[in-house]
């Protein structure tokens, strides 16, 4: 099999847990790596050092100096790993394989930021993993390889993290192997919707907990945000609360109440009437003492 020269463009664990499987494998040689331009990443500076490759870090990767730069490289693929700058058409095409991205999310739904807190906040069944080539939209380019994962009411944002850092890194091999024997069979999107859809990057004042909701989207909203996210905020008698986990209650009645008001106790737990029936914050951070009664705003 004919050795493949990639560039990597990466940040974070997504892109150690990647480069750990591709530095393996004789036939593929890493030629760079180029980090984002504010990371705080040493690890991927490390392996840079560690196995001799180009580290590099620019503020605009489509500069004509940028390209001059990669262009000695002389990569056959360029992939990109949780990197946060647009790829534009002719750094895209610069490759003669081009260039492909790994996505946790099942395209073409969940394109855009932040989706594995996004899937859970929608109450998901399961998210995807997608390697796809890149082209001018946002995540919208032929899939060359998708899998897909379960959620069950067992997991939170921090079980989905682990579970995407390890099968990207996967997934990404997986296709890189495909297409280096050139057994690739690439998906237009719309073959799959002819829509799909777009989310976007969630922002401080987003973690704010909305108790006007049924317990299913309460528990959901939660469990999307909580560690190592912000955790689900809210304010009680003047001071905030951060919920980092809450419970449904099995069998607790449908009724009508005021969504946010406390209306008991479970040992050190607190139970909450939501806009369809009640659920149980079993972990949170509170400094005062907490009465039934007591109303969130």
């Amino acid at each position: 099999m004919e050795k493949i020269k990639i560039g990597y463009f990466a940040d974070g664990r997504w892109a150690h847990e990647a480069f750990k499987i591709l530095i393996q494998d004789k036939s593929i040689e890493i030629k760079f790596i180029c980090v984002r331009y504010d990371t705080t990443d040493t690890v991927l500076k490390e392996f840079a050092e560690q196995y001799h490759l180009g580290y590099l870090k620019n503020k605009n990767i489509n500069s004509d100096e940028f390209l001059e730069t990669v262009s000695k490289y002389d990569c056959d693929l360029f992939v990109s790993m949780s990197f946060n700058q647009i790829f534009k058409k002719r750094i895209m095409h610069l490759p003669k394989m081009k260039t492909i991205n790994c996505h946790a999310g099942k395209l073409p739904f969940y394109r855009g930021r932040n989706i594995l807190n996004w899937a859970l906040i929608n109450d998901e069944k399961e998210f995807g993993i997608t390697v796809h080539y890149m082209d001018e939209g946002i995540d919208t380019g032929d899939i060359i390889l998708q899998r897909t994962y379960p959620i069950t009411d067992q997991d939170d944002y921090s079980t989905l993290l682990e579970t995407a850092y390890i099968e990207c890194a996967k997934i990404l091999y997986d296709a890189i192997k495909l297409m280096q024997s050139n057994k690739q069979v690439p998906k237009k999107q719309i073959e799959i919707h002819p829509v799909g859809f777009y989310c976007g990057k969630r922002k401080p004042g987003d973690e704010k907990l909305n108790w006007n909701q049924t317990s299913r989207e309460v528990f959901n909203f939660v469990r999307a945000i909580c560690k190592p996210g912000p955790g689900a905020r809210c304010i009680l008698n003047d001071e905030e609360m951060i919920v980092n986990r809450v419970g449904l209650i099995a069998g607790a009645p449908i009724y009508t109440g005021i969504p946010g008001q406390i209306v008991g106790f479970s040992n050190d737990h607190v139970i909450v009437k939501t806009l369809d029936s009640t659920v149980e914050i079993t972990e949170y951070d509170y400094p005062k003492r907490i009465r039934i009664g007591d109303r969130f705003e």
